[in-house]
């Protein structure tokens, strides 16, 4: 009964409200509930007569009412779900959540889905980063293998009367890229386990899913820093300025470097060195941009430049859209494991995030990376 069904997700939603209420709200509450228990009790009543009619006329009662079959993505959205799924991580027991799914939808796999109201958390913190969100993403199972344009021949005008041209030679090149298993684990006290269900999620997802969304961005910086200044068969090929500084001009330059296909390209380096670029822009008298209007990522894991001890790659330009790649072969829900034992002495749990990330640097020349060598 639909309204029966309303009636009571609003009584559970008032208990909830009550817990912060202030005296004049509760007054309106309670009010709320008494009329909401009056209709209640009709409904179950006139449900009472309708049954006992029916029963009194002889007619077969082999169904009274459909039961409605629930899909996937309704369980997920559920109260009931949601609840279930929160008791899965803290106890390390699914059979209350897989008896949701065994009674209505079916759900393969080893782990279970997560609510949806996590699954939108989850991308989220992905997009908090903000350059993570600029990179393309892909959920194809296994290796996913990307072609790039190794060489070319260009295209040429061809005047009438004259003989065409020959042939284009065009030759490929393939960046394979092999998921790796990126893992991020917390521990939480006994008091953060009476939490409740939602309130769990969002703890546990929110601090789980960034530090593996951050992971898997220092990783990718981590390829624009070790690739090659020559494309290969197998890898594509990123610019270089050597020994740059941080000057009103080396923007410029590494734009310079880039592909023409890297479009949009952004800025990634250090807060630290950001504001030396910020003093070179004051000492030439506030009339020049050293960033030339582009946005500006902040990157921990790149040094900060010092002219004496800097070493290796500390600023990075280039098209992350254009020139990088993400790949779920499970999709990019993060999947958790329970341990009660390893630290049970000091009434701790811990919980372990796991997302399996394939990613790769795709695109020829997007990238221009400055380093500074001693």
């Amino acid at each position: 009964m639909e309204e029966l069904t309303k009636i009571e997700e609003r009584m559970d939603e008032i208990v909830t409200e009550l817990e912060t209420a202030d005296e004049e709200r509760m007054t309106a509450l309670e009010t709320e509930t008494a009329t909401l228990e009056q209709r209640k009790n009709e409904l179950i009543e006139q449900r009472k007569k309708e049954i006992a009619d029916v029963i009194e006329h002889g007619e077969e009662i082999e169904k009274i009412e459909e039961k409605h079959i629930m899909t996937i993505d309704e369980i997920r959205s559920s109260k009931e779900y949601i609840n279930a799924f929160a008791n899965y991580i803290k106890t390390g027991r699914d059979e209350e959540a897989r008896s949701l799914f065994t009674t209505n939808a079916t759900v393969a796999g080893a782990y279970l889905p997560v609510p949806t109201i996590i699954e939108g958390r989850i991308r989220t913190a992905w997009a908090k980063l903000g350059l993570m969100d600029l990179v393309n993403k892909t959920f194809v199972r296994g290796n996913l293998k990307v072609g790039f344009e190794l060489s070319a021949d260009g295209a040429l005008v061809h005047n009438e009367g004259t003989n065409a041209g020959n042939q284009e030679a065009l030759t490929f090149g393939v960046v394979s890229m092999v998921p790796k298993s990126i893992k991020k684990w917390i521990k939480i006290s006994d008091e953060a386990l009476d939490m409740g269900g939602e309130e769990f999620l969002y703890y546990i997802y929110d601090e789980i899913t960034y530090r593996i969304a951050k992971k898997a961005q220092e990783e990718l910086l981590a390829l624009v820093v070790a690739a090659s200044t020559s494309a290969s068969s197998t890898a594509v090929s990123v610019a270089e300025v050597d020994d740059g500084a941080p000057t009103v001009s080396i923007v410029s330059e590494c734009l310079g470097k880039l592909s023409d296909d890297a479009a949009n390209p952004v800025i990634v380096m250090n807060k630290g060195t950001w504001s030396q670029f910020k003093a070179a822009q004051y000492s030439a008298g506030y009339a020049i941009d050293p960033f030339e209007g582009l946005p500006v990522y902040y990157d921990n894991t790149l040094p900060v430049y010092s002219s004496t001890a800097t070493t290796g790659t500390w600023m990075i330009v280039g098209d992350f859209g254009r020139g990088a790649q993400l790949n779920f072969p499970n999709g990019d829900e993060i999947n958790l494991k329970y341990d009660d034992l390893t630290e049970a002495e000091a009434d701790l749990v811990k919980i372990v995030g796991r997302e399996y990330v394939g990613m790769g640097i795709v695109g020829d020349k997007a990238f221009c990376r400055v380093t500074m060598h001693t």
